[in-house]
C-alpha cells in the first residue's frame, strides 16, 4: 500500500493528500523543474562531477558540509536516490527488527542528511520507540511511547496513512503543543507512515537542519522506502509469529503428553508450569480451587532463587480472596484476563504498604496473562503466565494458546479427581471387608501384610483366617483379576461366599465345590484364584485347596522350606472342576505362607524365579514375632516398582518347636 499523493508547503505545516496541491500555486510544468520546489534540484545546479566524493555516504562529508536533504552542492539527486535504492534492497534481506533499524535509522540518517531519525512500531494504540539516531537519551526517553490519539505529527502520520511535513516552529508547537520544548529553532520534521496493508505499522520520523522539506520526487522516493521498511517489519513479525506458533504448538503437544502421563496432577501441573517459563512466559503459576479456598500450587521461573523469593513475597502478603483481578476473580467468574502492560499504578494499586510496592517493583512486571482451568462447566482454579524479562507484551493470540492449556489443563484435573474418588470408594471397600485384626484370634499365631501396588487403582486381592472351634483354623487367600471398583466389590462379595459356605462346612474340597456352583447359577464373570486351607492343631494336618492360585509355603522351625503342591485345578470362574484337596503334615512351629502373584512377580522374570527367591528367603520367618517377621520378609522381596498388590497372611502352627519336616500325603 503507497500513501496518498503529495501536496507539500514551503513553510508551515502540511499533510499529503490524494490529488492535492498547495493553494495558489499553479498545475506543475511536467517538463520543466519547478524552481520554487524546496529540495529539488538547486537552481544553477550543473551536471554532477562523477568525481566528485557522495557527501551522504557516512564518514564522506566535506569539513563544514551541512547542507541537508537531497540536493547538495556537489552533490547528485540521481546518486541520493541511488543510495536510497540500495539501503531499499538492504531492507529486503533484514531478517530481524535490528536489523531494519540499522538501514531505516542509522544509514538513511546519513544518505539524506537528516538530522535525526527515529522509528517507531505501532502496538494497539501505542507508538513505542524502537530506534533512534541524533536524539538525546532524555528525549528518547521522554517521547519512548505515544499514543496514536496524542497530539504529535507521529501519532496523526499513524491516525492518518499520510505523510505529515512540518517546517515552522511555532506553527508546530501551536497544533503540536506535547512537542514544546522538543524541537530545535529551524528544523523541519517529516512522519512517514509505515504502511503494508490497511493500518500503518508504525512511523518513521526524520528532522532536518534549514527548515528544509522534500519535494514531490524527493517524497515519492521516501515513502517508497518507508514503504519498503513496512513490508520488511511485516515479514519479520511474520516469521517472529510463526516460530512462537511453533514453539507454542510444541509446548501444548509436550504439556499435553505430560497431563495425561499421570494421575498424580499436583505434580504433573508443577512439571507444566516449568515447561510454561520455556515457552511462553517468565513466570508460571498455577492456583487450585480447593474446599472453596484457592491455594497456590505452583510457582515456577527459570530462576530458582527468583521462584524462593516469589513464594516468600506471597508468604508476606497473601492474595485478597475477594480482589477484583486476578486468579480469585477469574476463578469467579470463569472469564480469562489479558493485561498487555502492567502499569506502575497498577502496582501503586494493588500494594498493601510501601514494602509490598517496592517488591513488587523489583519483579519488574510488563504483562500478563490468567486464564481458567476449567472442566465440565467447572473453574478448578487458574494460571498465571507473566513476562518480565520478555519485552513483548502478550496478544489475544498468546491468550487462545493460555487459554487452551487451561482447558487440557482442567480436564486432566477433572479426571484426576474422579479417578482419585473412584479409588476412594474402591479403597474404602475393601477395607471395610479385609480383616481387621488377625493377631488376637485365640490359640493361633497370624500376621498379615497387605500393600496397593504402583497403580493407582484398588486391587481384587483378599484373605482371611477363620477359628472353627475345635482347634481347627480356616485360612485363604484369593486374587479377583481387574482393578478398581468392579474388582473390589467382587473380591468382598467372594469372601463374603467363602466365610458362609465355611461355616457349613469348612472341608476345602466342599467349599471350593460350592463356589463353582455358585459362579455358574449367578453366571459370574469375574476370574478368581483361591488358596483355602483347613488347619488342624491336633493332627499337625493341613487339608489345602487351590483353584488357579500359587501354592503356600511351609516353611519348617529350622527355616527350610518346601512349596505345598496341590493338585492343579481351574481358576474359580472358568467353569466347574474336580475339587479335590491335598493334606500335608505339620509339625509345632512350622509356619503356612500365603500370598498372592503381587509378592513374587517381576515383568522380566519367570514365576519359577520368584518362587526360588521366596523359598530363599522364608528362613526371616521363624525368628521374633510373626508380624515382624512377615514384614521383613515382605520387604526384602517386594518389588518397588511393581504395579500389583502385595497380600501374605502367615500361620504359625501352635505347640512345641520340632526339628523334623513333614510330609504331604494325597
Amino acid at each position: 500500500m503507497t500513501s496518498p499523493g503529495p501536496r507539500w508547503h514551503a513553510s508551515g505545516v502540511a499533510r499529503y493528500d490524494d490529488d492535492a496541491r498547495a493553494p495558489g500555486l499553479p498545475e506543475p510544468d511536467p517538463v520543466a523543474p519547478d524552481p520554487s520546489a524546496p529540495g529539488d534540484s538547486a537552481p544553477g545546479d550543473s551536471a554532477p562531477d562523477p568525481s566528485a566524493p557522495d557527501p551522504s555516504a557516512p564518514g564522506d562529508s566535506e569539513p563544514g558540509f551541512s547542507v541537508p536533504g537531497f540536493s547538495v552542492p556537489g552533490g547528485d539527486f540521481g546518486l541520493r536516490l541511488q543510495q536510497l535504492a540500495h539501503l531499499t534492497a538492504d531492507l529486503a534481506a533484514a531478517d530481524t527488527i535490528e536489523a531494519v533499524v540499522e538501514v531505516a535509522v542509522t544509514r538513511v540518517a546519513a544518505a539524506v542528511r537528516a538530522v535525526a531519525v527515529t522509528l517507531r512500531l505501532r502496538e494497539d494504540e501505542l507508538l513505542t520507540l524502537v530506534g533512534a539516531q541524533g536524539v538525546s537519551a532524555a528525549q528518547a526517553e521522554r517521547l519512548s511511547s505515544v499514543s496514536v490519539t496524542d497530539q504529535t505529527p507521529m501519532s496523526e502520520a499513524a491516525r492518518t496513512g499520510a505523510p505529515v511535513l512540518a517546517n515552522d516552529l511555532h506553527e508546530i508547537e501551536a497544533r503540536y503543543p506535547e512537542l514544546r520544548g522538543e524541537l530545535a529553532e529551524g528544523r523541519s520534521v517529516v512522519c512517514l507512515p509505515l504502511l503494508a496493508g490497511q493500518k500503518p505499522l508504525g512511523v518513521m520520523a526524520l528532522s532536518f537542519e534549514q527548515r528544509w522539506l522534500p519535494g514531490p520526487r524527493e517524497l515519492d522516493f521516501l515513502t517508497t522506502f518507508s514503504d519498503a521498511c513496512a513490508q520488511a517489519i511485516r515479514r519479520i513479525h511474520a516469521m517472529q509469529v510463526a516460530e512462537e506458533r511453533a514453539v507454542q504448538l510444541a509446548f501444548l503437544a509436550e504439556a499435553s503428553d505430560e497431563l495425561t502421563r499421570s494421575l498424580d496432577y499436583p505434580a504433573t501441573l508443577r512439571r507444566v508450569a516449568r515447561l510454561a517459563v520455556r515457552a511462553l512466559a517468565d513466570w508460571c503459576a498455577v492456583d487450585i480451587l480447593a474446599d472453596g479456598e484457592l491455594n497456590t500450587l505452583a510457582v515456577e521461573h527459570v530462576d530458582p532463587a527468583k521462584v524462593a523469593w516469589a513464594k516468600e513475597l506471597q508468604e508476606r502478603y497473601p492474595s485478597d480472596p475477594h480482589a477484583p483481578t486476578g486468579p480469585p476473580n477469574v476463578v469467579r467468574t470463569g472469564v480469562s484476563e489479558l493485561i498487555a502492560e502492567i502499569t506502575d499504578e497498577m502496582l501503586v494499586a494493588g500494594a498493601r504498604d510501601e514494602e509490598h510496592l517496592r517488591l513488587a517493583r523489583e519483579l519488574n512486571l510488563r504483562s500478563a496473562l490468567v486464564v481458567p482451568l476449567v472442566a465440565r462447566g467447572r473453574t478448578l482454579g487458574a494460571i498465571t503466565l507473566v513476562r518480565a524479562e520478555t519485552d513483548r507484551a502478550y496478544s489475544s493470540a498468546d491468550l487462545a494458546v493460555a487459554e487452551d492449556l487451561g482447558r487440557r489443563a482442567g480436564v486432566a484435573i477433572d479426571n484426576a479427581q474422579l479417578y482419585s474418588q473412584t479409588q476412594d470408594v474402591a479403597l474404602q471397600l475393601q477395607r471395610a471387608v479385609l480383616p481387621d485384626r488377625l493377631d488376637r484370634l485365640p490359640g493361633w499365631q497370624v500376621a498379615a501384610y497387605y500393600s496397593p501396588g504402583g497403580h493407582a487403582d484398588v486391587g481384587g486381592d483378599f484373605y482371611d483366617a477363620v477359628p472353627l472351634g475345635d482347634g481347627r483354623l480356616a485360612v485363604f487367600i484369593g486374587d479377583v483379576m481387574g482393578h478398581g471398583v468392579a474388582a473390589a466389590a467382587a473380591m468382598a462379595h467372594i469372601r463374603a461366599a467363602v466365610r458362609a459356605y465355611l461355616s457349613v462346612d469348612p472341608d476345602p474340597s466342599k467349599v471350593a465345590g460350592k463356589l463353582d456352583m455358585m459362579f455358574a447359577r449367578l453366571q459370574m464373570s469375574q476370574l478368581v484364584s483361591l488358596a483355602y486351607g483347613v488347619l488342624d492343631q491336633a493332627a499337625g494336618e493341613l487339608s489345602l485347596v487351590c483353584a488357579g492360585h500359587h501354592p503356600p509355603l511351609l516353611v519348617a522351625p529350622d527355616g527350610s522350606s518346601r512349596f505345598a503342591v496341590a493338585q492343579p485345578q481351574r481358576i474359580l470362574g472358568v467353569g466347574p472342576d474336580v475339587r479335590t484337596a491335598t493334606t500335608w503334615q505339620l509339625v509345632p512351629g512350622s509356619i503356612l505362607l500365603l500370598y498372592t502373584d503381587g509378592l513374587i512377580e517381576r515383568r522380566t522374570e519367570g514365576l519359577d524365579v520368584g518362587q526360588q527367591r521366596l523359598a530363599e528367603a522364608a528362613s526371616r520367618l521363624v525368628a521374633g514375632a510373626l508380624p515382624a517377621a512377615l514384614d521383613r520378609l515382605v520387604a526384602a522381596l517386594h518389588d518397588p516398582v511393581g504395579a500389583d498388590d502385595v497380600t501374605a497372611i502367615a500361620v504359625r502352627i501352635p505347640g512345641p518347636v520340632n526339628r523334623t519336616g513333614g510330609a504331604a500325603r494325597a
